[in-house]
């Protein structure tokens, strides 16, 4: 059980061909570790996870594992040695602190050109009753998955939807559900009017537009730019990249607006930067990402390489995901083990033939479950049963139990400043009393039952916020 609780959290990726799913796996680990270009490991499932050292594994489906090395960049070999009929997916053990307390599994495209590749992507994240085609090893790695993140482009289409759904209802197997699901707005960038353009007013409404389309299957959806996310947290921008884009923000205004009106000009266009360079940059950070550097550039001529990529990063949008992960998709998982774990040393109370030893796991149980801590567990329970549709509710009254169940930041929940505790302490009992209010006011009994529960977590926070605990 110790063991079980002490695993990372488990993040699948999934989304249609061409997503940029492998481009936010390398974001997530800190590395450029998976390829991004179409190939043949990308068409297999990838897991990855920290390890002593960098390793690849080609699992097979008999169990058996072929070891590879990294490639000479350091990625993923593209040619995988064992034929793909014979593979199961593909573990990969990297060194990188960010894998620590994270295992990313990165899919193939749902919904691909190949029909067979989609299928088993959608094998491995929905299908578990599917034995004969996976082996143990894919199965027991599925399982162990606590959340997923869906990535797409454009507006999501109805087998998006039924791909969440899918695993909405795999996922309910697992004491898993949506509130662990993020849908990712990728490549926002092109939504830009021009490539010096801000894509980020158009982004968020789209992206709250989303949310609500998708409010049954995902918690939240965040738009990101996945390349600048890559390039800024695997490290790639060097200083001869950094020099490049100050050179250009050296050119005459006129020239400049000229060479970043498109690509095939950055490239073509006479410059005392060479094409490698200048297609270097495209890779790196395309059009948008040259755009903002070079205006910051010009703005700022003396600014620091580190100041510009923390700009870039934060221009990705990625610093939201990264925090959903840390904070909301953790503390999920906590407590998903944690009531786990209580569920198993009950049944261990129950099943021991020895008294002492049994009344010795139930005295310590009780404790547990008195703890105020413990409440989360029941939070987390009525808001998947809301977010799911199980227990219908109002969207306000559905928003405000995910964020109550999904963060301890009571300025979050409450939608206050962090700076005035009076202030939130009311909030608080005010929510108290409109949920207690509630539950006795025409509530069906369903919902009579997660009010309580609502309200007491409010009843809880306010109490936290009068004498915040140092330890816990």
């Amino acid at each position: 059980m110790r063991a079980r609780i002490g695993q990372p959290l488990r993040v699948a990726i999934a989304g249609r061909l061409k997503a940029g799913k492998s481009t936010l796996v390398n974001a997530l680990i800190g590395r450029r570790v998976a390829p991004t270009e179409v190939g043949e490991c990308t068409r297999i499932v990838t897991q990855f996870r920290y390890g002593t050292s960098d390793r690849v594994d080609v699992v097979k489906r008999d169990g058996t594992r072929v070891s590879l090395p990294l490639d000479e960049s350091g990625m993923v070999p593209q040619r995988l040695k064992v034929p793909r009929e014979e593979i199961a997916y593909v573990d990969v053990t990297l060194t990188s602190d960010r894998l620590e307390n994270l295992t990313v599994v990165d899919t193939p495209g749902m919904s691909s050109v190949n029909q067979s590749i989609s299928d088993e992507a959608r094998k491995f994240l929905f299908d578990a009753p599917i034995a004969d085609d996976i082996d143990p090893d894919s199965q027991s790695a599925l399982s162990s998955a606590e959340a997923i993140i869906y990535t797409f482009t454009q507006s999501v289409r109805e087998d998006d939807l039924q791909a969440l759904e899918a695993f909405r209802t795999m996922s309910s197997r697992l004491s898993s559900n949506p509130i662990n699901s993020l849908g990712l707005f990728n490549k926002i960038d092109k939504l830009a009017p021009n490539p010096a353009g801000d894509p980020w007013p158009v982004a968020e409404p789209l992206s709250r537009n989303q949310s609500k389309v998708m409010r049954r299957v995902v918690s939240d959806v965040v738009p990101v730019v996945g390349l600048l996310a890559e390039t800024t947290e695997a490290g790639r921008l060097t200083a001869a990249d950094c020099e490049a884009l100050r050179k250009l923000a050296e050119l005459p205004a006129a020239e400049r607006q000229i060479m970043l009106a498109a690509a095939s000009l950055f490239t073509s266009r006479e410059s005392s930067i060479g094409v490698e360079q200048r297609e270097r940059l495209l890779r790196l950070l395309d059009l948008y990402g040259i755009n903002f550097a070079v205006a910051h550039l010009v703005a700022n001529p003396h600014m620091a390489t580190g100041e510009l990529v923390r700009l870039l990063f934060a221009a990705s949008g990625f610093p939201r995901l990264r925090q959903t992960l840390d904070q909301a998709f953790q503390l999920r998982t906590d407590a998903i083990k944690a009531g786990w774990g209580l569920t198993r040393l009950e049944a261990l109370a129950s099943s021991t033939e020895h008294p002492p030893e049994r009344e010795l796991l139930r005295d310590a149980i009780e404790r547990v479950i008195q703890d105020p801590q413990y409440h989360r567990l029941r939070l987390i329970e009525v808001a998947a049963q809301v977010t799911t549709g199980t227990v219908e509710l109002p969207s306000d009254m559905e928003s405000e139990i995910a964020r109550l169940a999904l963060t301890s930041d009571a300025s979050h929940v409450l939608g206050l400043p962090a700076t005035d505790t009076e202030a939130l302490v009311r909030a608080a009992l005010e929510a108290n009393n409109r949920w207690r209010a509630f539950a006795v006011g025409g509530a069906s009994p369903a919902q009579a039952r997660v009010a309580h529960v609502v309200a007491r977590g409010f009843h809880l926070l306010a109490q936290q916020l009068r004498a915040p605990r140092t330890a816990h």
